[in-house]
C-alpha cells in the first residue's frame, strides 16, 4: 500500500492526488504564516501546520470519488464514520499548546462535531446532505461568533465541519455516480 492510498485512498487518480496534496501544502502553510504572523512560538507554527495539512487536504480528499468508494464500500457502518469523526481530536491539541485556545472551546468544538455528526448519520439517506449543510452552517455561525478563539484559527472550526460533515460522511458525489 503506497502514502497515497493510506493519504487519500487506494486507486486515487493522478489528479485527485495532485490536488489533495497540493491543497494540503497551501493548506498548512496557510495556518503556519497566519500563526506566525500572529506571533506563535516555534511549536505553535508547527502544530498549527500540521493540523492545517490534515484539514485543508483532508477536506478535498473526503470529497474525491476514490475516497467517497472506499471510505463508503460495502461493510462500511455508521460507526466506521462516527469513529473517524471521533478521532479528530485536534481541538485538544490546540488547547494544550495554543494560548487563548482553551480546554472548554476544545470541548465545545469536539462536541458540537461529534454531535452534529451522530445526528447527520441517524437521519434518512435521502435528508442526509441538506441536514449536514445545516449542521455546517449553524456550526460555523457557532465557532466563529460564539466561541473565542485566537483570530488567526478562526478558519479551524469551520474547515474541521467541512472536512467530515459535508465531505466525509456523504456518501456520494456527482463524479463516484
Amino acid at each position: 500500500m503506497t502514502i497515497t492510498d493510506r493519504l487519500i485512498a487506494p486507486g486515487a487518480t493522478r489528479s485527485e492526488a495532485a490536488l489533495c496534496y497540493s491543497s494540503a501544502v497551501v493548506g498548512g502553510v496557510t495556518a503556519a504564516l497566519l500563526a506566525r504572523n500572529a506571533g506563535g512560538s516555534a511549536l505553535v507554527v508547527a502544530v498549527v501546520a500540521l493540523i492545517g495539512f490534515d484539514l485543508f487536504g483532508g477536506a478535498v480528499v473526503n470529497a474525491t470519488a476514490s475516497a467517497k468508494s472506499w471510505f463508503h464500500r460495502p461493510g462500511r457502518t455508521a460507526r466506521h464514520h462516527l469513529t473517524f469523526v471521533a478521532i479528530h481530536a485536534q481541538p485538544f491539541l490546540l488547547a494544550l499548546v495554543v494560548p487563548g485556545f482553551g480546554w472548554w472551546v476544545a470541548a465545545a468544538i469536539y462536541g458540537l462535531v461529534l454531535a452534529a455528526a451522530v445526528v447527520v448519520l441517524s437521519v434518512p439517506d435521502q435528508l442526509r446532505v441538506p441536514v449536514a449543510f445545516a449542521a455546517t452552517v449553524f456550526g460555523v455561525a457557532i465557532t466563529t461568533s460564539m466561541l473565542t478563539v485566537p483570530t488567526f484559527l478562526l478558519w479551524f472550526g469551520p474547515v474541521l465541519l467541512i472536512k467530515l460533515l459535508l465531505a466525509h460522511l456523504q456518501p456520494d458525489t456527482p463524479q463516484a455516480r
